[in-house]
């Protein structure tokens, strides 16, 4: 079995969330899309993410997951000492878990 390693994945601010996304080039409804958050029509027209807009206010006391958080930078390639690796479709995967 492999060893798991510890992982400090803290909730990020408001304002954290909202640099993370920025950097990432994204909107908040292509950010909230992203990570599968509801997104609905908005008042004006197009689209809009509430839970995204709670997520990066300083005023609402809700806050993403880290772990959510970590798979966002992981996805946006930000995450400060990890990054995703794609798999080789054609190399066969282990399928053998010792217990």
């Amino acid at each position: 079995m492999p060893k798991i390693t510890h992982i400090d994945m803290p909730a990020p601010s408001g304002d954290e969330l909202k640099a993370a996304r920025l950097a990432a080039g994204l909107s908040q409804v292509e950010a909230a899309q992203l990570m599968a958050y509801p997104v609905q029509p908005g008042s004006r027209g197009g689209l809009q993410s509430r839970t995204w807009q709670a997520l990066e206010s300083a005023s609402d006391p809700r806050n993403m997951p880290g772990p959510i958080f970590a798979m966002f930078q992981l996805l946006t390639q930000q995450h400060p000492s990890l990054h995703l690796l794609g798999r080789d479709p054609s190399s066969p995967r282990s399928e053998s878990h010792e217990s």
